[in-house]
């Protein structure tokens, strides 16, 4: 019990990066009631994008305090416009296909993007190491905060609080809120429905970018096969949190992080289930409780705000 704390800070910083990816989830769903599995490849490709602007555009021995800024512009542009042209290219001609037709492409999408990446980059297959922030650790008490979860103290509400403004207080969220309840009544009312769809992959994919430089600064380390699992568990956190409600996604993303955090600390201490605390069982504890959310409560945490469409 004397390390709860710590796993309680340790499964909100997890936590609030499943959020920002399951954004992008939840967001894409609400408007154009599309699951985009290959949006954990738009995470990957994102942190790739702030390791090359690191790697190839700044020059050596560039402070990280001056380059991360610069690797985070470089990593939401390479996610939005994968993003984007993968809405333009792929998604868009099938919006009228029936519903599996654009879940297969975006299976099939997700996995060209990974060997795009293996391609581009050789040294990807294996993990590449990320650029890190010298300092740290810092300590609070009992609870130590690692220098790369830093960034993700900072960049989590931040990101929440911007999109919470856009979405209620800008022309364009107010679009995107009445394309999500009826999208050809938002057509007749003057709303281009296709550039709202547009922005809500470019948003989804600028969280997802934001996730990702999180994720190498808080690991070390990135590769072509980093957006697969991550991404199923975002897609967990949307589901968790009420799929089409953005806010959610970001409740949904901490409750599963603290949940996989405590119970991979937790369950070994168990009569008879020391083999199930291992960190090789943290996959499994999550989506173990996206079962139990779909059998006792499956429209999510908060439900779903989004009407269903016929």
């Amino acid at each position: 019990m004397n390390e709860l704390p710590q796993q309680l800070v340790n499964g909100l910083l997890l936590g609030s990066m499943y959020g920002l990816v399951a954004i992008g989830y939840t967001m894409v769903y609400g408007i154009v009631q599309l699951i985009n599995f290959a949006h954990g490849e738009i995470f990957m490709t994102g942190a790739f994008g702030a390791l090359t602007v690191y790697a190839y555009v700044l020059p050596d021995g560039t402070s990280m305090w001056v380059a991360l800024p610069l690797m985070l512009v470089g990593a939401v542009l390479v996610a939005v416009l994968v993003a984007v042209g993968a809405e333009r290219f792929a998604y868009r001609p099938l919006r009228n296909a029936p519903r599996l037709a654009p879940l297969i492409t975006a299976i099939g999408l997700s996995l060209a993007l990974q060997q795009a990446v293996w391609a581009w980059y050789p040294e990807a297959k294996s993990a590449r190491t990320f650029p890190q922030i010298n300092g740290g650790p810092f300590h609070l008490g009992s609870v130590t905060i690692q220098t790369g979860d830093v960034f993700l103290i900072i960049a989590a509400p931040i990101s929440m609080a911007v999109l919470a403004y856009f979405v209620m207080r800008t022309r364009t969220g107010r679009g995107m809120q009445a394309t999500a309840q009826d999208p050809d009544t938002a057509k007749l009312m003057g709303v281009d429905t296709d550039r709202i769809i547009v922005v809500a992959f470019a948003l989804g994919a600028a969280f997802a970018a934001i996730g990702g430089v999180a994720y190498g600064l808080k690991y070390g380390q990135i590769d072509f096969r980093m957006g697969f699992i991550l991404g199923l568990k975002a897609f967990t956190a949307a589901v968790l949190g009420g799929i089409g409600n953005i806010y959610g996604a970001m409740i949904g993303g901490v409750v599963l992080g603290v949940a996989e955090t405590l119970a991979t600390a937790y369950i070994a201490d168990l009569p008879g289930m020391e083999k199930f605390g291992s960190q090789s069982w943290a996959d499994v504890w999550a989506f173990v409780l996206l079962i139990l959310v779909l059998l006792f409560r499956p429209q999510g945490l908060l439900g779903e705000r989004v009407a269903d469409r016929a």
